[in-house]
């Protein structure tokens, strides 16, 4: 069964006022009492559909249409038109049932309670989701070894680490096991090692335990260590939909090898250029390397050293194309 289905996906909402020229215009006009409105479309005819099992980035710059989708996707909201299937539910209509079987993390809000104990937070949670009481005993001992909860159980909420209140945030939405996860930049304002830790977890609980993950980030190192897809999202628009590697290279952004040679030899380097074959540049770095860019559908690593095989090469790495250069292509771009 599919984890999520949408289909024409859109949603539009009613603002107070409007904009001309880029200058905010008076939302009030003839009377005071009479006022303008704008339709403004958030999320406009995405479609997609997400396999269970499968970690999938939401990609975006901000005020493209990802936290409204994800709304729509766990019930907060209504779409204006098309269809939404999550775990084979109707979000909108069928809310407290999906509720029993999906987590939502938001990075930037909090559903624990700010004055107590995190263990008290967690217990109450448990009443929420209508757990029996053996097992919420056997998921919080589960999640407080691999956490690592037990240093701050006991701690109000106020008084963590932001660290340690992800941690907490983890727990609390993976209480009553979810079979899907949504992900709301979940690393904001985490350290490198935080950073890394809540990665590995997302990748073990998606390979142990099968759980469907859907990502927001805009730490794009969330995104290449853990999804094997990304939907890449423009002013409401899906405009990409692939692998990290596919949705860089298809944006232009291009695979490079990086070939060096011996102390002094910048002769070697300088004549990368005239070897290569057609659709390959050739740039000579600042520390005497030569560093190649080409197009992975026409020409692979060994055909290029093929080529120059008569240089004194004496080492070369392939930088694969980067996610982080295609989205800062695309929107400089405009998402052209």
């Amino acid at each position: 069964m599919d984890a999520i289905r949408c289909e024409d996906l859109t949603r539009t909402f009613r603002v107070l006022g409007s904009r001309q020229n880029g200058a905010p215009r008076r939302a009030f006009t003839g009377s005071p009492l009479s006022r303008s409105y704008q339709q403004v479309q958030a999320v406009a005819g995405v479609s997609f559909v997400v396999p269970e099992g499968q970690i999938v980035g939401y990609l975006g710059p901000n005020g493209a249409g990802k936290s409204t989708t994800i709304k729509m996707l766990t019930g907060v909201l209504r779409p204006s038109a098309g269809r939404i299937s999550v775990l084979g539910l109707d979000p909108s209509r069928e809310r407290q049932r999906l509720c029993a079987q999906i987590g939502v993390l938001f990075g930037q809000r909090s559903q624990l309670w700010w004055d107590i104990p995190l263990i008290e937070s967690l217990i109450a949670l448990r009443y929420v989701y209508a757990l029996r009481p053996q097992d919420f005993q056997a998921q919080l001992a589960v999640l407080r070894e691999l956490l690592q909860l037990d240093a701050f159980l006991q701690t109000p909420v106020r008084q963590l680490s932001l660290g340690q209140r992800m941690r907490g945030e983890i727990a609390a939405v993976l209480l009553h096991r979810p079979r899907m996860l949504f992900l709301d930049e979940p690393t904001i304002g985490v350290d490198a090692v935080g950073k890394a830790a809540l990665r590995q977890f997302v990748l073990d609980l998606n390979r142990t335990g099968g759980v469907t993950i859907l990502l927001t980030s805009h730490d794009l190192g969330d995104i290449e260590s853990v999804c094997d897809r990304v939907l890449l999202l423009h002013q409401g628009r899906l405009i990409g939909d692939g692998s990290p590697r596919q949705i860089a290279e298809r944006f232009g952004v291009r695979p490079i090898l990086v070939l060096h040679f011996p102390r002094g030899r910048d002769d070697a380097a300088q004549s990368v250029s005239s070897l290569l074959p057609p659709g390959c540049t050739a740039e000579v770095r600042p520390d005497g390397s030569a560093a190649v860019s080409f197009d992975r559908t026409a020409v692979t690593p060994p055909q290029i050293l093929a080529r120059l095989g008569h240089l004194p090469i004496v080492d070369f790495r392939l930088e694969e194309a980067s996610l982080a250069g295609a989205f800062l292509k695309v929107y400089a771009e405009g998402g052209a």
